[in-house]
């Protein structure tokens, strides 16, 4: 049976997402032609340019895929977990996500490629767009448990976002970036307690 124009087409956006990720993530998006690109996945440069407008309209859905499946990741990585508290759920958030961004092709693509070629608004728009909600409910959690005070969730959701982003771009700046995760996890641990008022 035929596939549909738009099963061909949501077949062609997968190889290309899928073939970019890989070279971008292994040589970083300024090294890797979109020709390149399209001979990876299998397709014509013009079917490639149906689909994405654009080098930086591919990398945008790249970095979307990869958004979506780091949020996955994080939240598997609770659930076997099994935290007892919102504080205990917050640290394991924390933990699993710097220990994603050492990972060689999270680190070029999320926070050393993207920042540079999304700029600073748009790296933030997309960080914001999948990781704000998530955060916010983990604060909100605390706060109803009686483990953090009651605050307005989103400014604070923004602000801890913000912090775990940084702590994620200094590993992945890093000269020996799984050093720099030890330490960084210090930080984030003891920001993280003193917002529990559990570090007093």
């Amino acid at each position: 049976m035929s596939r549909t124009q738009q099963e061909r087409s949501a077949a062609t956006q997968g190889a290309l997402i899928s073939a970019a990720r890989r070279l971008w993530g292994e040589r970083g998006y300024t090294a890797v032609s979109t020709p390149e690109i399209a001979r990876a996945a299998g397709v014509t440069r013009g079917a490639m340019y149906h689909q994405y407008a654009n080098k930086t309209e591919l990398f945008l859905a790249v970095l979307e895929a990869i958004e979506t499946e780091v949020i996955e990741r994080l939240i598997a990585d609770v659930t076997a977990a099994q935290p007892s508290t919102p504080a205990e759920t917050l640290h394991i958030t924390a933990d699993a996500w710097l220990q994603i961004a050492v990972e060689p092709e999270i680190r070029q693509l999320m926070l050393l490629d993207a920042p540079s070629i999304l700029g600073w608004a748009g790296f933030r728009e997309v960080s914001q767009r999948y990781g704000l909600g998530m955060t916010e409910q983990l604060l909100s959690a605390a706060i109803e448990a009686g483990q953090l005070k009651a605050q307005p969730t989103r400014p604070l959701a923004t602000i801890v976002l913000a912090a775990l982003d940084e702590a994620a771009m200094i590993i992945a700046n890093a000269a020996d970036p799984a050093r720099e995760r030890q330490e960084v996890h210090v930080v984030i641990h003891d920001l993280i307690d003193g917002l529990l008022g559990e570090g007093s």
